[in-house]
């Protein structure tokens, strides 16, 4: 048998009762979740700015950017709600290289899962304890969501997850918005289908357990770009694809039909400067169409400290190891950008 059984690691209601979320916190996360939830059922027409670093690698440098977020907050609430990132898994294309806080709590050592749960844990409790925002993570492995469905507000699955089973029931058993990326390819119907498939109930096998699930009716859309045969970035954000969407939308019978636009990766052919522009185009094809305006409820944004990149040894406070990100600087002008453009 090639698997090896290192050690066995906490479970998720030994992680959640020594690492729990404080009472008022947890008040504070319904009003928050009841917020959030109102923009995808048109309730609300805030616009949700989804951002952070690409991966959450060190707590005081992660939480450090979100006090900075928190005041930003403070001057858009009228009109924005941001989500910080705290992406605690990061997925590798060819399986190699840091995959994230809870594989390696210290990305210069081995792999420690149990510690790296723990890390994971009380960042977010930090985090949310010191700002009063609750982040957003991507489901990469659908059996880890009980380690943070108490502290999570938005749930993203990412472009090779997104044709998973195991993770379209999964998502139909939570009940904060979760975005269905379009996969690599592009193919507008598979990341439909994972909609459809997550809005609905269904029977699986659960860690252990028969489970059933009720759907998750605030599951949506996101375009993040696609890459052909070719491995040319083929962006899918501009007017045409949006209305593309609708269309296909409007054949369908989702609940809440909605968007967020992923403004790296193929989108910006990971040219991580060329956010600000793109969600400039976004902005103004919901300007000029009411249909996009209340298609696309927000965007989502890789930011961090330090513009750009590192590699692991280098040691730059708040730059990213992983895929490089947009600086303070411009990410602060970013969003108050965004609030000014918002009709």
């Amino acid at each position: 048998m090639g698997v090896t059984y290192v050690k066995e690691v906490m479970s998720p209601e030994q992680l959640l009762s020594e690492y729990s979320l404080p009472e008022g916190h947890r008040k504070l996360k319904i009003e928050r979740d009841k917020e959030i939830a109102e923009v995808f059922t048109g309730k609300s027409d805030k616009f949700l700015v989804i951002i952070g670093p690409c991966s959450a690698d060190n707590e005081d440098s992660v939480c450090d950017y979100i006090n900075r977020l928190v005041k930003v907050q403070e001057k858009v609430k009228d009109k924005i709600i941001i989500i910080p990132r705290i992406y605690t898994n990061k997925p590798r294309t060819t399986g190699e290289g840091y995959k994230g806080i809870v594989h390696q709590p210290d990305p210069e050592k081995a792999p420690d899962l149990l510690e790296g749960l723990i890390a994971m844990r009380k960042m977010h409790l930090r985090a949310i304890a010191e700002t009063h925002l609750f982040a957003a993570d991507e489901m990469l492995y659908p059996e880890n969501w009980p380690y943070v469905s108490d502290i999570l507000s938005y749930v993203a699955v990412g472009a090779r997850s997104v044709e998973n089973q195991q993770h379209r029931l999964t998502i139909s058993g939570i009940d904060i918005p979760c975005g269905m990326k379009n996969p690599t390819s592009g193919t507008l119907s598979i990341m439909l289908n994972s909609c459809i498939a997550a809005q609905g109930s269904h029977t699986f096998m659960y860690r252990g357990w028969e489970v059933k699930t009720d759907g998750n009716p605030l599951t949506h859309t996101i375009l993040r770009g696609a890459v052909n045969k070719h491995d040319q970035s083929l962006p899918n954000y501009h007017y045409e694809d949006l209305q593309l969407l609708l269309e296909l939308y409007h054949h369908l019978d989702l609940k809440n039909p909605a968007c967020i636009i992923d403004a790296n990766h193929a989108n910006s052919n990971k040219r991580y400067y060329e956010q600000p522009r793109i969600i400039s185009e976004v902005l103004h094809s919901r300007n000029v169409s009411n249909d996009i305006k209340n298609l696309v409820k927000g965007v989502m944004v890789e930011s961090y400290i330090e513009p750009g990149n590192q590699k692991i040894s280098e040691h730059i406070y708040g730059k990213s190891i992983t895929d490089p990100c947009l600086g303070w600087e411009e990410s602060e002008r970013l969003i108050y950008d965004i609030a000014e453009k918002l009709s």
